[in-house]
């Protein structure tokens, strides 16, 4: 089971995040921290108490915008130790994914959270210390109740308004993907799932352990290694021209030649073929042309 520190320095957030926490058969302990000098003192006690000892912490589920540190500060500071606790961050700012898990970090949680992410996140961090997996209790609604009716926020506390999705374009969603049919792929923005047709996706680039998904429209970050998308969609056309980049074949516009490198332009971006690619595409796209 895990001991959880939580760190949010939005008092209603925090609590309603360790009223989730708390609520897991698999979390042991969950502890809040409402700023990062706080959560520091916790977390330096509990790495001098050593893992088994009284104050241990396993993960820590940590915001990043906080004034002073931010949660980015903090995972940087703790990745010098030899055996820090696990990090998943929980925020409303999808930008800082890639940064996140450049930190080696479990997962990235976009608020307003729901209780099946949280708990999806519970599970990463319990197969990742190898801890065995209790079954999560059913989520409760948005409204604060479980189908019984009964009330399920925090002790002494009013239900909170579910936050609002931001304004601004969400163009790097939160981490989950499954696919809706084999035509689409669903990608979470927030706490709403939009499916993208895959025919509308004209390639694909690595960031981390992520893979952006380029539309005509947009972009979608989503938390799926390159390599397996290269296999699911092998038969559609997608066809591997870099480490960083798979491609819709019937996307390319144009393949340049230029002292001996090889670059595809699909729409208004021109992107490198690596020397191992670059035979294969050439002679898929000559089939393509003469078939």
């Amino acid at each position: 089971m895990l001991r959880v520190l939580a760190v949010d320095d939005e008092k209603p957030l925090l609590e309603e995040l360790l009223y989730l926490l708390r609520s897991d058969p698999r979390v042991l302990s969950a502890e809040g921290a409402s700023d990062a000098t706080e959560a520091l003192r916790r977390i330096t006690r509990a790495l001098e108490s050593g893992p088994e000892g009284a104050d241990g912490i396993d993960v820590v589920f940590l915001d990043i915008h906080m004034a002073g540190l931010t949660g980015l500060d903090i995972a940087k500071l703790l990745a010098g130790f030899a055996r820090p606790p696990l990090i998943v961050f929980v925020t409303a700012h999808e930008g800082f994914a890639v940064q996140a898990f450049d930190l080696k970090a479990v997962d990235y949680v976009l608020k307003p959270v729901r209780p099946e992410r949280l708990a999806e996140a519970v599970r990463r961090a319990c197969d990742q210390l190898g801890r065995s997996a209790v079954q999560p209790p059913e989520p409760a609604d948005p409204a604060g109740t479980h189908r019984t009716g009964a009330p399920t926020g925090p002790p002494g506390a009013a239900a909170l308004p579910g936050p609002t999705v931001p304004a601004q374009r969400r163009s790097a969603p939160e981490v989950t993907v499954a696919d809706r049919t084999a035509d689409q792929i669903a990608v979470e923005l927030g706490g709403v799932t939009r499916f993208v047709a895959i025919a509308d996706i004209a390639y694909v680039e690595a960031q981390g352990d992520y893979a952006r998904l380029h539309t005509d429209e947009g972009s979608h970050l989503v938390r799926i290694p390159l390599s397996t998308l290269e296999e699911r969609w092998a038969a559609r056309g997608f066809v591997r021209i870099h480490r960083r980049h798979l491609v819709a074949l019937g996307r390319i516009d144009e393949l340049r030649l230029d002292a001996g490198t090889t670059s595809v332009r699909v729409g208004s971006a021109e992107l490198q073929v690596s020397r191992r690619h670059a035979r294969q595409l050439r002679d898929l796209l000559m089939r393509q042309a003469t078939g």
